[in-house]
């Protein structure tokens, strides 16, 4: 230690002095460095000012940068179809896990049925059964029990595969199933009306029917009908409707149906029209939807019968026709007696055609019968009438509004 020198030796102060070169250097070396780079930022910045802007990427840069996409949309599309073949392969696992529990579980009861009949038998397929002072062999029991697995797994590999085509045979059947009431809701008529042609289509009992007196004038009931003991066909009639009322009024029986030159009225001399459905849906609730489903069973000489006004007419079969829905003009007929034309849809079923049936009046007598009126009906003159829309009929009119 030195006391001139503030207790400090000559070494000391030595290495300080060395210290504090040392630290000057640094201090040197750094900001030489820090001036160097900002020197450098500069004249890159000067640079880039000069230097020109390229419009145009170099065929070298594009593919890089194709590339690149290429690698990304490989990378990730081969992670989703790793990740989809990995779900596809969980899915079969899992299914041929259930299968095989499946499997696995008739193959128990079958065992434990087994095992029951094996017991009632004598015969275990443990190690072995003693009955009777005898041992049977276990390598015998081992076979036995061997074949019967294999059995007992065919079994069951039998089952599972027609439960999977049971399951396969669901959506086929419902299909089906929709497409037979699709069918049914448009074309049961086809199927109902000639059955309803050859059964009672009237609500009277035949036997009150087939006992009308012809002969009878006077003294009927008041109330307006129709009346074919042959078809057991006993109706009300609506008189003296409109064109646009007929369809309603074949609701509740036949109707009157008026046009001119054809408008005529029991007794009077004309063509009196009476028209009627022939065929309708089966779920219609419409009653008299079947009431001329016969008609065309009807000869020459069959008798019809109208009460009218307390009247009773009678008019027998003279001839048939059947004529396009449009031809209206077939009930216009020149005639100096009192005619009937029964009018209905024709074939059963449909509502294609329409069949004319027409009778001359036999009584009372015609002598004294007068013209029918003039009529011009306010209506405009449209197609025959027909039957009930068919469903699909049903639900484009009312997707129309007609």
């Amino acid at each position: 230690m030195d006391s001139n020198n503030g207790g400090q030796s000559s070494s000391d102060l030595q290495r300080q002095a060395a210290a504090a070169i040392a630290r000057k250097k640094v201090l040197a070396a750094y900001a030489a460095s820090a001036k160097k780079s900002a020197q450098e930022a500069e004249e890159s910045e000067a640079r880039m000012k000069d230097m020109p802007i390229t419009k145009k990427i170099d065929a070298e840069s594009w593919k890089k940068y194709h590339s690149a996409w290429q690698d990304y949309y490989q990378k990730y599309y081969s992670e989703y179809y790793s990740n989809a073949a990995k779900n596809y392969v969980a899915k079969e696992r899992l299914k041929d896990a259930r299968e095989k529990a499946e499997e696995e579980e008739i193959l128990k009861s079958l065992t434990k049925s087994s095992a029951k009949l094996g017991k009632k038998a004598g015969l275990s397929l443990g190690t072995g059964v003693e009955e009777e002072g005898g041992a049977y062999d276990s390598a015998e029991n081992d076979d036995i029990k061997a074949e019967l697995k294999k059995k007992i797994r065919k079994k069951a590999t039998e089952s599972a595969k027609n439960s999977r085509r049971k399951r396969h045979l669901i959506p086929i059947l419902a299909g089906a199933a929709v497409v037979l009431l699709i069918l049914f809701l448009q074309y049961n008529r086809l199927v109902f009306a000639p059955i309803m042609a050859y059964v009672s289509p009237g609500n009277a009992p035949a036997s009150e029917i087939e006992a009308i007196d012809p002969t009878i004038t006077g003294s009927v009931s008041p109330d307006p009908r129709l009346i074919i003991p042959k078809l057991n066909v006993d109706v009300p009639i609506h008189f003296g409707i409109s064109l646009s009322e007929v369809m309603s009024a074949m609701n509740n029986g036949v109707a009157h149906y008026r046009i001119a030159g054809a408008s005529a009225y029991p007794g009077e001399i004309g063509n009196l029209v009476i028209t009627g459905h022939s065929a309708g849906d089966v779920y219609s609730s419409n009653p008299y939807k079947y009431i001329f489903s016969g008609l065309e069973r009807l000869e020459n000489g069959d008798l019809i019968y109208i009460n009218y006004n307390s009247v009773r007419y009678t008019y027998r079969v003279i001839k048939e026709e059947v004529v396009d829905p449009s031809n209206v003009a077939a009930l216009v007929v020149d005639t100096d007696k009192p005619l009937l034309t029964l009018v209905t849809c024709t074939p059963l079923g449909t509502s294609r055609y329409r069949l004319l049936v027409t009778a001359e009046q036999i009584s009372p007598n015609v002598e004294n019968a007068e013209e029918a009126e003039q009529y011009t009906p306010t209506d405009k003159e449209q197609d025959l009438p027909s039957n009930e829309p068919s469903f699909f009929e049903g639900i484009w009119n009312f997707l129309t509004g007609n």
